[in-house]
């Protein structure tokens, strides 16, 4: 191999990757543009639902439950409903998705020491806002339920009701629980997977539907060169993503970064090199760009976005489909991702995902090179 050989390919496509502006500003900007759009839309917290409140009992007791759910940041006011019917058109119309009904003879109940019911009604077309909305208003239901327990119990001159368990929770890493701190680093793993396919896959394949491929192989350049080369100059440009999007999670979206950014630059140039790689190996086996930009589209995006664990846990997949995200890099990259962000871990925690990121480069590389060989031989 000459290193001569080997600048000359990479100067070569440097120089074509700056011609094309359109590719380039499409290198640059879509990491940008998907961080900006999905930081801001995609959002896992479920708070201010829009929720209405039938007091049907009117005293002091149901007055106060109502202003409970009010001043929750889970909850939202969405009118004042004139009646049963009323409540349940706001559902059918989508204006709110819970009702809480709270009806006659609710503090009286709670009075008497009864138990007094409460009824709320969850839009289940979202499943999971239903279930997470549930739980919420079953909390704060219980927890005023409690204070008036404990007041009907004081008053009788029966001492003070201790609860038979206290609950302390504490929330590591992520204390706010806000969901952009999970989101943005996945969004990374995503953004350079999608990018690094698609832009290699489409490299091999032009030179073939312009031609110049065979003008490249009349020189004495090697295939090995040709193949390092390529992977160079678009490493290059990869780098510059993986900075815009920590850039862009770390300094606009205010994510922390707890860990080492040696262990971070070090994954990264993993996960970015085989996904190069990988682009490179669709454009020796496709020559058509199209094809080869539709097989990256399916095969580096989806899976990415899918199956890695950046929305969809993991652990709520069907086994075989969990069998199938442990061949998919995206999802290791995730780990470290959130390791390195938001646990600040070291190698010492995440030497696993790293040696697969490892082995997972060095096969996609030698595959490519392979078929690199066959290709032009």
């Amino acid at each position: 191999m000459s290193g001569r050989r080997l600048r000359a390919v990479f100067v070569k496509e440097l120089r074509h990757i700056a011609r094309d502006w359109r590719s380039l500003a499409m290198a640059l900007a879509v990491p940008l543009l998907l961080l900006l759009l999905f930081g801001y839309a995609l959002t896992l917290d479920v708070d201010r639902i829009p929720t209405v409140i039938y007091d049907q009992d009117g005293t002091a007791e149901s007055r106060e439950l109502a202003e409970r759910f009010r001043g929750s940041k889970f909850f939202q006011a969405a009118g004042a409903p004139e009646g049963y019917r009323d409540v349940v058109r706001r559902l059918d119309e989508g204006k709110a998705l819970m009702a809480v009904v709270i009806p006659r003879g609710f503090a009286r109940s709670a009075g008497a020491g009864e138990t007094a019911k409460v009824q709320v009604l969850l839009d289940g077309s979202d499943s999971n806002t239903a279930s997470i909305a549930a739980g919420y208003a079953e909390a704060l239901v219980m927890a005023y339920s409690m204070e008036l327990r404990e007041k009907w119990i004081e008053k009788r001159g029966a001492g003070k009701l201790e609860p038979p368990a206290d609950l302390r929770a504490r929330v590591l890493f992520n204390n706010a629980l806000q969901s952009k701190n999970f989101i943005v680093p996945g969004l990374i793993a995503v953004i350079l997977m999608l990018i690094a396919a698609m832009l290699t896959s489409l490299t091999i394949a032009r030179e073939w539907e312009n031609g110049t491929m065979e003008q490249l192989l009349a020189t004495p350049v090697r295939p090995q060169e040709l193949l390092l080369g390529k992977l160079a100059a678009y490493f290059v440009l990869g780098v510059a993503d993986t900075v815009i999007a920590l850039a862009v999670g770390v300094g606009l979206f205010g994510v922390p970064m707890r860990g080492s950014y040696l262990l971070l630059a070090v994954a990264s140039a993993l996960f970015l090199f085989g996904a190069l790689c990988w682009g490179i190996f669709l454009s020796t086996v496709a020559r058509s760009q199209l094809l080869a930009y539709q097989a990256a589209l399916i095969t580096s995006f989806l899976p990415a976005f899918l199956l890695s664990g950046f929305v969809f846990a993991i652990e709520n997949m069907p086994w075989v489909v969990q069998q199938v995200t442990r061949i998919v890099p995206a999802r290791y990259f995730v780990t470290i991702l959130h390791g390195i962000f938001m646990k600040g871990v070291g190698i010492e925690v995440l030497w696993v995902p790293m040696l697969f990121l490892l082995i997972y480069a060095g096969i996609v590389f030698g595959v490519a090179s392979r078929k690199m060989r066959q290709k032009v031989a």
